[in-house]
């Protein structure tokens, strides 16, 4: 009996709720040429999993997105891939892994992650994960959205577009407090728990509400 309870007291230390429950995840459809990436994105996904968060993310199985959904998929979260249908053929993205979502092009897959999602995180990739970064970036400093953003700066690879962002503070292009949209961490779990800590700073230049207005007003001239 005493045996059975300490077993169920590990399984709950184990298993914590997060404070969002679906993340979406960008990162690289390459794995990179070095394993420390592979590792960082299998971390995120045990993570993830322990936190018991689903994961939403470019829907492929190949490189750091198709290590980060299988960990998350197996670890009995569920996992939502969203595709544009020119990259659905299986040589261009892999098998699926999860459920899938297709849609009609790369505006209305972000679009689509996005509105899912309840916080960000950016593995290291290439230009289209830099692209989707930095357009949740904006979206969060235009007050499209106040969810946390994330990004896992493995081995320092994100070292020189974090210090971009210092310099556009520096140089007046970016406002100090809008440089916080973006929660930076070396390992997952350091990462998840600063932005489930995160609260926005930045004065956003038009509140979320008035972005999900059903109807646009219109404007007499």
């Amino acid at each position: 009996m005493w045996s059975s309870f300490e077993g169920g007291e590990e399984e709950a230390k184990k298993s914590v709720m997060g404070k969002f429950k679906r993340v979406c995840v960008y990162c690289g459809s390459h794995s990179g040429n070095r394993k420390i990436f592979s590792d960082a994105a299998l971390d995120l996904g045990t993570e993830m999993v322990e936190r018991r968060m689903d994961l939403i993310y470019g829907g492929g199985s190949i490189g750091l997105m198709g290590l980060v959904s299988q960990k998350v998929y197996d670890g009995g979260c569920h996992v939502l891939g969203v595709i544009p249908r020119a990259l659905v053929p299986i040589d261009i993205s892999g098998h699926a892994v999860g459920e899938v979502v297709i849609v009609s092009d790369m505006h209305e897959r972000k679009a689509e992650m996005a509105s899912r999602a309840e916080a960000f995180i950016a593995l290291p990739g290439g230009y289209g994960t830099m692209e989707e970064l930095l357009e949740v970036i904006a979206w969060a400093q235009l007050g499209i959205h106040d969810k946390p953003v994330g990004l896992l700066n493995v081995d320092g690879y994100y070292d020189f577009l974090l210090g971009l962002f210092d310099k556009g503070v520096e140089e007046g292009f970016i406002k100090p407090a809008d440089r916080n949209i973006i929660v930076s961490a070396k390992t997952a779990k350091e990462l998840i728990q600063k932005m489930e800590d995160y609260i926005p700073l930045h004065d956003q230049v038009a509140p979320t509400r008035s972005w999900n207005a059903a109807e646009p007003d219109a404007i007499n001239s």
